[in-house]
């Protein structure tokens, strides 16, 4: 890690500033294949008529690991190289269902030029612009 190019880095984030948006339209293949990784064989996830049915959920309901897969994707993409993930931590507020697009962000809410830290407000935002996810991170450069 070079840390005189880190440092150059940090100086040029200001509080406010944001993260490049990701968008994320999950399906059932891979809402499936996610859960199988995690050995989760909970029916609300890849039995349709079960969620519906006896849950009574709209659809296929998206995995909560995976809201906090994609929110710590979209910090380490911006960090790029330059920088490490110090801590992320985030809650599910609000469940989301296939067919839905989701957007992960984030923005700067802190600054700590010593230690060469920044710490982001991010969020995992539905179709209605809902917070479903909201979280903090911090990360070194």
């Amino acid at each position: 890690m070079n840390t005189s190019s880190n440092t150059s880095r940090v100086s040029k984030i200001k509080l406010g500033d944001t993260l490049p948006e990701r968008e994320f339209t999950p399906d059932n293949v891979q809402l499936f294949l996610y859960n199988a990784v995690l050995w989760n064989a909970h029916r609300i996830h890849f039995d349709y008529p079960y969620a519906t049915e006896v849950e009574n959920y709209p659809g296929l309901v998206i995995a909560g690991p995976l809201l906090g897969e994609w929110l710590n994707q979209c910090v380490v993409d911006w960090l790029g190289d330059d920088g490490l993930l110090v801590s992320i931590e985030y809650s599910n507020r609000k469940a989301s269902y296939i067919g839905e697009t989701l957007r992960s962000g984030g923005k700067i809410i802190a600054i700590n030029d010593g230690k060469g830290e920044v710490t982001l407000e991010i969020y995992i935002k539905n179709e209605a612009d809902e917070t479903i996810a909201p979280g903090t991170a911090v990360v070194r450069f």
